[in-house]
């Protein structure tokens, strides 16, 4: 979620158009409406109250064992091999986050929602379906380490957490400079061998990825009301 993004162009795609710009192009829509969800918002402007902000920890946490489980399992693909990197992983930073927000029996304390059941089983179906896989990969990485530093920074403010306790997830030590690993990422995503068909399932399956999202936080919202005590 980031405030400071500026919306694509609106041309028409064109052979020489690259892929990471198609893909951003094609999706902005569905990535502005899981950015501008009330519960997003209300995160984003301190609203929330801790116990909606801790249930998505818990969510995420959900969504990511399915995902790095997942991308594990695709690690030597010639296509989803070249995005695996073990220091983007969440989980152990999730572990953290939901040890400090509730205690030593998180685990006992957290289950997923319908809609992140069904995001998590997307997920895992596509160890069958690299390119699939990719496009879930995208849609969760490169909004950490863009959109989700504002989260980091909102979080940390709203909640008096801190970076080893609270917003771990958001914190990528291991990478380096962000823009240097987000230009990287485009670099990977415009290297692919896609036909014109490959091309568009993955721009579809990203934009059913930011759909889930979506969708977890409308279960979210639902249980949390922005606001509320």
């Amino acid at each position: 979620m980031s405030a400071s993004a500026q919306a694509p162009t609106t041309a028409a795609p064109d052979s020489a158009e690259p892929f990471s710009d198609r893909l951003r192009r094609a999706t902005w829509d569905d990535h502005r409406a899981a950015e501008d969800h009330g519960f997003a918002k209300a995160l984003m402007d301190g609203t929330l109250p801790l116990a909606g902000y801790t249930a998505m920890v818990a969510q995420h946490y959900f969504a990511y064992v399915a995902l790095e489980e997942t991308g594990r399992l695709l690690a030597e693909d010639p296509v989803a091999g070249r995005f695996h990197r073990p220091e983007l992983e969440r989980v152990p930073a999730l572990v953290r986050d939901l040890e400090h927000l509730l205690g030593p029996d998180w685990r006992a304390r957290i289950s997923p929602t319908p809609a992140t059941r069904t995001y998590a089983a997307r997920i895992a179906q596509m160890a069958d379906h690299p390119a699939g896989f990719v496009a879930h990969h995208y849609t969760r990485y490169m909004g950490d380490v863009s959109g989700g530093q504002f989260i980091r920074r909102a979080a940390a403010r709203a909640y008096g957490l801190t970076d080893e306790a609270g917003v771990a997830f958001y914190v990528f030590d291991g990478l380096g400079g962000l823009p240097g690993f987000r230009a990287g990422y485009r670099e990977r995503l415009d290297s692919l061998d896609l036909d014109d068909g490959a091309a568009a399932r993955m721009v579809a399956e990203t934009r059913l990825a930011y759909q889930l999202n979506t969708e977890v936080f409308a279960d979210l919202g639902r249980i949390h009301a922005p606001g509320a005590a």
